[in-house]
């Protein structure tokens, strides 16, 4: 399983942001922890897209650029793309261009977003919000499978016999759909055949099964191997030497994001009691330490009948940047690898079962 990390380039202040100097240093420290990321040996980074004060991830694939002239082997990626109000033509170009900087490492995953700011800043209407997605995932995919394009809808001019530089260092440009909780999300995935990524930030991760066994479905359906339909997990988490460090560390910051948040979307407060429920078992949480941290993900992978990628999403208001780079550490030295000693050892089992 690639074990990965997705951030949003907070600026790991409090709400109302921070100024020149903190902006310049929490890019600085982002830096450093993708590099960090790649030196642990693990498998992907990933950046956001956000159009709000507290984060600087507007232009992912710059701070992706940044990161490959620093990087060897780990790949790049957005977590997401907020497609819905971009322009695919630039948005395949930009990643292209990564893809030749970091010699073939670049990846997307693209969305529609959690939060509607990039709308009305790029004069589109919210009622648009699922078509101007579907039209644009359409014209992002001709593009990349095609030099030359011809294509035409309703949000964009056309394109007639338009050719579309540069192109990738990559064959084919790997492009996910990161969805939350929609089922014609789930099912638009399988029917294209692209792999999944699945943002479970709250509640149970198994109750997303039914969605997961709906994309399946559908690519099955339209005639996709099993093997392209991949299924990766992003998930809020943070690993420290003991459980009870990792909730200390942790709690603070997510109350105070959680809380914020919370008073745009009608949430009730955080509570240490609800924050526990989501840490527990089944909860979408994964904070702890290593061991713990390590089985819960493979519990989350049985639970929606396997996944071969699970992103870290560790941005926390006011944690220190000495203790989410010694998070990545234990997730790079610890974690990955008991995840993946287990996953070794349970498909040796099963392979000897079947002889």
């Amino acid at each position: 399983m690639e074990i990965g990390i997705d951030s949003f380039a907070s600026t790991g202040s409090k709400a109302d942001a921070s100024g020149t100097e903190d902006r310049k240093n929490a890019m600085s420290q982002l830096l450093d922890k993708m590099v960090l990321a790649d030196q642990v040996g693990l498998d992907t980074f990933g950046i956001g897209q956000h159009f709000r004060k507290e984060f600087l991830d507007s232009a992912p694939a710059v701070i992706l650029a940044a990161a490959a002239a620093r990087t060897k082997d780990i790949r790049l990626t957005s977590a997401v793309t907020v497609l819905s109000s971009a322009d695919p033509v630039r948005v395949f170009q930009e990643f292209a261009t990564l893809d030749l900087i970091s010699e073939g490492r670049a990846e997307m995953v693209v969305g529609r977003g959690s939060f509607t700011d990039s709308f009305p800043l790029f004069g589109y209407q919210l009622q648009d919000y699922d078509t101007l997605f579907a039209e644009k995932l359409d014209l992002l995919l001709k593009i990349r499978d095609n030099e030359i394009v011809n294509w035409s809808g309703k949000f964009r001019p056309t394109l007639s016999n338009q050719a579309i530089y540069p192109r990738p260092y990559q064959e084919q440009l790997p492009i996910w759909l990161g969805v939350g909780g929609t089922p014609n999300s789930f099912a638009r995935a399988g029917y294209l055949g692209l792999p999944l990524m699945v943002a479970v930030i709250g509640g149970e991760t198994h109750r997303f099964r039914p969605l997961v066994d709906l994309y399946r479905r559908a690519g099955e359906e339209a005639g996709h191997p099993p093997e392209k339909l991949k299924v990766g997990l992003h998930s809020l988490g943070y690993v420290a030497e003991t459980s009870e460090k990792a909730v200390e560390d942790y709690f603070p910051g997510y109350a105070e994001m959680f809380t914020r948040i919370g008073k745009e979307r009608g949430w009730p407060p955080v509570t240490r009691d609800r924050f526990d429920a989501q840490n527990g078992p089944t909860g979408a949480l994964l904070v702890g330490g290593p061991e713990e941290v390590a089985e819960k993900i493979m519990r989350h992978s049985e639970a929606l009948g396997g996944i071969s990628r699970f992103t870290f999403m560790m941005d926390n208001a006011g944690m220190a940047h000495d203790k989410l780079m010694r998070s990545i550490e234990l997730i790079g030295e610890k974690v990955s690898p008991i995840v993946n000693s287990n996953l070794s050892v349970e498909l040796n089992h099963n392979h000897a079962t079947q002889l």
